[in-house]
């Protein structure tokens, strides 16, 4: 009988066997190879962590939003610590004086000059940021975005200055090429719808840009490829698209505009009425002493138009959302 060997003559032999081999051993191998399995957190623990990371946010938005809300409104339904009798007591009369008669001359007077500045903004503001869009030069649009970053900040009483200093009755301008027999005078609401536009037609290149941006070159060859002109492009294709972006741009000039307060009081004065003027001559006692609870209520009233603004923004932007996203 033939004895057949364990391995043939000049092969390595076999490595030796490991120990706790056979089943025992499989199964700590696999033991040792297979991952502990991983505990899941349910989702009221992830709800939870959510929570706690945007704590700080709503603590902010509680303190610096909520608290001075909820004291408007209380304010301006109760009658002034300071008046002379019933201090405290409820009342409807601030909110129905703050709709009347010079208050609301402010109030229409503001809304009349935010609208006009936030529009021509928008339509100035829309062509020169498609330009910054499509430049071809890196350097261009760098400079223009950093730029409007500055301008769109640059307001209150050194903007007032540069204006005066410029355009007033004595500027630099004025004197230069006789502005003032042509009869232009910067303290009126022409004038002071020039200098608003100065940092909102930059606060709306740097809102709209990003939109602008959105839009893909694909659309375009598109609508290339079927014949469209560029106004056939623009009216079918882009604007509908950017008419959400472009509403919330108008919305955050509109804000802007109706809450600037140092610029107009240091350049008109009582000249252009304005409700944000009002509620400072309300709260300084300068025309009536006891009406600082009149001045809440004119608060409550810019509050009101800009949540009914918003209430117009909101559903468009998240239309516009699913397009340039």
């Amino acid at each position: 009988m033939t004895h057949t060997p364990a391995h043939p003559p000049g092969s390595p032999p076999p490595p030796p066997p490991r120990p706790g081999g056979g089943a025992a051993g499989a199964s700590t191998t696999a033991a040792r190879t297979t991952p502990a399995p991983t505990r899941r957190r349910g989702p009221l623990a992830r709800l939870g962590g959510a929570w706690l990371a945007t704590l700080p946010l709503l603590l902010f938005f509680v303190i610096g939003f909520g608290l001075p809300a909820v004291a408007i409104v209380i304010g301006a339904f109760t009658t002034s610590s300071d008046a002379e009798t019933g201090a405290g007591q409820f009342t409807f009369d601030n909110v129905t004086a703050s709709v009347q008669g010079a208050y609301l001359t402010a109030m229409l007077s503001s809304l009349k000059l935010s609208a006009l500045t936030a529009l021509l903004a928008t339509l100035i503001g829309l062509p020169l940021a498609q330009a910054v869009v499509t430049s071809n030069r890196g350097w261009l649009r760098q400079a223009v975005l950093t730029a409007s970053g500055v301008l769109a900040n640059f307001g209150g009483l050194p903007l007032a200055f540069a204006f005066v200093a410029t355009l007033g009755n004595a500027g630099e301008i004025t004197r230069l090429l006789h502005l003032t027999d042509h009869g232009w005078s910067l303290y009126t609401f022409t004038g002071l719808t020039i200098v608003y536009l100065y940092f909102l037609i930059p606060l709306m290149v740097l809102t709209i840009t990003p939109a602008l941006d959105g839009l893909r070159v694909q659309w375009r060859e598109a609508a290339q490829n079927n014949r469209a002109t560029t106004y056939q492009y623009w009216r079918h294709v882009a604007l509908p698209i950017l008419l959400p972006s472009l509403l919330g741009g108008f919305v955050l000039l509109f804000g802007s505009a109706f809450a600037a307060y140092a610029t107009a009081a240091a350049m008109v004065g009582a000249t252009v009425p304005l409700v944000s003027r009002s509620i400072a001559d309300a709260l300084s006692g300068n025309v009536l002493v006891g009406q600082g609870n009149l001045a809440l209520a004119l608060s409550l009233n810019m509050i009101v138009v800009a949540v009914l603004v918003m209430a117009v923004y909101l559903p468009l932007q998240r239309r516009s959302a699913r397009w340039l996203s």
